[in-house]
């Protein structure tokens, strides 16, 4: 699968030296896993959520936001991903025009599974997570200006069914101010993640749109992916520094500016190791989610690469 944000694959659980929220000397913050990052275990025999618990063991991290598409039928995941619209749920660039009838036909078959899922479906995955060590620190729903109530009313619901009480989304100004009596009812924290889409000011992007975004609920905060906006012209330091206390957690990864590609981290223009010695050193409860995006090989692999780019930048 080539989704960018190849196919979720394991060799042999390695030692876990990290398992349990130990952390090396010097590391000093919380680090978690984006489960966008085992994207190449989709589609791979047996339960998804399995193989995200031995990918976490053998990374040694314990906590995950978890991105609705790893948990939804490998049915609905495999059609979707080289469309338009799962770029588009993925880098927030809506594709031109109208909906083809295959995108409006899959977005049926997820609404319905969505609605004819019971809670106790959630409430399960939060179990098996909780009995291997691993705690959701947020619930990725994708949370488009498409989706009925009912379906919006089941992102926020599956949420707290997962232990948790905050919901992540790539959304829209239009749909936050829509969802604010989602998020009040269910006394639902909301992280809005953005892109690199400046061109669109529906679109969350600049620090101008988070704080309107910010201005619509105090229960409202940012989901802060440090290279997008870092892609994007913005300084994600400057904005750290000024909205650390509504911000709920931030992406770390690494990419080129002027909208350019993902990197390993330290190969980009993202000042990952700036922004984590910040967190770091001021003591800011803001959750580090790793999110391996660029296409670079397992994934396990690819995030033990981070945590060691992680460990060298804050030692």
């Amino acid at each position: 699968m080539n989704l960018s944000r190849r196919d979720f694959g394991l060799g042999a659980l390695a030692a876990v030296p990290l398992l349990m929220g130990m952390m090396p000397a010097g590391r000093g913050l919380k680090i978690g896993v984006q489960t966008f990052s085992f994207r190449d275990m989709l589609g791979k025999p047996g339960d998804m959520v399995d193989h995200m618990i031995e990918g976490m063991h053998a990374v040694g991290l314990n906590f995950i936001e978890l991105f609705e598409p790893t948990i939804l039928p490998y049915e609905f995941v495999k059609e979707s991903v080289s469309t338009p619209e799962m770029q588009a749920a993925i880098y927030g660039h809506p594709p031109p025009g109208p909906p083809t009838d295959a995108q409006i036909s899959l977005r049926d078959r997820i609404r319905a599974w969505r609605l004819g899922t019971p809670m106790s479906h959630y409430t399960a995955i939060r179990r098996k997570f909780e009995r291997a060590g691993i705690s959701v620190q947020a619930f990725n729903f994708t949370l488009k200006e498409y989706c009925t109530d009912a379906e919006v009313e089941h992102g926020f619901a599956a949420t707290r069914a997962l232990g948790t009480d905050i919901l992540t989304a790539s959304t829209t100004l239009r749909m936050a101010r829509r969802c604010v009596p989602f998020a009040e009812r269910h006394r639902i924290r909301l992280g809005l993640h953005g892109h690199t889409n400046l061109q669109d000011p529906n679109e969350f992007a600049t620090p101008q749109s988070y704080e309107q975004g910010l201005a619509l609920s105090p229960l409202y905060n940012v989901n802060l992916d440090i290279g997008h906006f870092s892609a994007a012209g913005f300084d994600p330091v400057a904005f750290i520094e000024k909205n650390h206390a509504r911000i709920v957690s931030i992406h770390v990864k690494d990419r080129k500016n002027h909208s350019g590609p993902n990197t390993p981290l330290g190969q980009g223009d993202t000042p990952v190791a700036a922004v984590l010695r910040l967190i770091r050193d001021r003591a800011w409860p803001i959750p580090a989610l790793l999110e391996y995006e660029y296409d670079g090989g397992p994934s396990v692999q690819a995030l033990r690469d981070c945590l060691t780019y992680i460990d060298a930048a804050l030692a």
